[in-house]
């Protein structure tokens, strides 16, 4: 029997189809963006369903499509700016009452809902790599560097696998991996373990009926002295009680009054679809320190909220 019908297209489709949540997951830990992933997937799939008859499993199914995901995210990154948050660019405002504005030359890092990392035991085992203090941080790496890198630690590929991967010699690899880890060393990420789902859940009910009584005072009681506040894509940020409840209260007063918010997660973090009413307006993250906020980043975009598992309308 030939390879082309021992690996044809319908073989592979069936096959993919189980791998795809934890290449989506990949693809957005190189490029900082759900929706590049999304594209590079489906290049990644449609270079597989080319090249599946010659398909010879001298390496499994999953490694083999991880390398064609892998430089596709490679090609794709190619004279392209490294995505950011507004605290990537600059100080944080101290005016709460300063006229936020949008920004769309910026190159924006955006979230990964949970919802699309596949089952609930996956979601386990992806989100700490999907963190999105950790996503920012690879973006500081120049693309070859966060390849070597999420394949190391993240899939635990050898040496000899991420070299042929990247078509380099195995001591380019190990120095690959030096300068990245040197570099996000430099960093100083917190890799402290998040608490449990029970005290995050917890915690973001707290935050969301304060946020929807608009109640400054039960806010302050769920965050950090030292909060910071974000939202894509306004390169302005706030940081500290002093400056962010402000500011969340000049929101409150807008027409409209507060958002509404339905629970969530995305990078495996406690987060929020946030909703106006005319539709969901974009999607909150929050990061968890020693039992409180420390940070919380909105992403605008409706898409975002159902990708979120969300509903696209609240019932009135």
């Amino acid at each position: 029997m030939s390879s082309e019908a021992i690996h044809g297209t319908e073989w592979l489709q069936a096959k993919f189809g189980s791998l795809r949540p934890a290449l989506v997951a990949h693809c957005y830990r190189m490029t900082g963006s759900y929706q590049d992933a999304e594209d590079v997937v489906q290049e990644t799939w449609l270079k597989a369903a080319r090249g599946v008859a010659a398909f010879e499993e001298r390496s499994s199914l999953k490694t083999w499509l991880y390398r064609i995901a892998t430089n596709a995210c490679l090609t794709h990154l190619n004279h392209r700016s490294r995505r950011v948050l507004p605290a990537g660019l600059g100080a944080p405002s101290d005016d709460p009452g300063v006229r936020a504005f949008a920004d769309d030359s910026v190159a924006w890092l955006g979230p990964l809902p949970d919802a699309v990392l596949g089952d609930p035991g996956e979601v386990v085992v992806r989100r700490e790599s999907v963190r999105l203090a950790l996503v920012a941080a690879l973006q500081h790496l120049p693309a070859r560097q966060r390849a070597a890198f999420l394949l190391r630690e993240v899939l635990s590929w050898q040496a000899t696998e991420i070299a042929d991967t990247l078509g380099v010699s195995v001591p380019a690899v190990k120095s690959l991996l030096q300068r990245a880890r040197g570099r996000l060393d430099e960093l100083d990420l917190d890799d402290r373990p998040p608490p449990g789902p029970e005290h995050e859940r917890a915690l973001l009910d707290r935050y969301i009926a304060a946020f929807e009584a608009e109640d400054t005072v039960a806010l302050r009681a769920v965050i950090h002295d030292d909060f910071t506040l974000e939202a894509v894509p306004h390169p302005l940020w706030f940081k500290g009680v002093d400056v962010c409840l402000p500011f969340l209260e000049r929101a409150f007063s807008a027409p409209g009054g507060a958002a509404r918010l339905l629970p969530t997660r995305a990078n495996g973090q406690p987060a929020a679809g946030s909703y106006r009413p005319d539709g969901p307006d974009g999607l909150w993250v929050f990061t968890v320190r020693d039992g409180r906020f420390s940070r919380a980043v909105k992403f605008h975009g409706p898409g975002l909220v159902t990708a979120a598992g969300l509903p696209a309308r609240l019932a009135r």
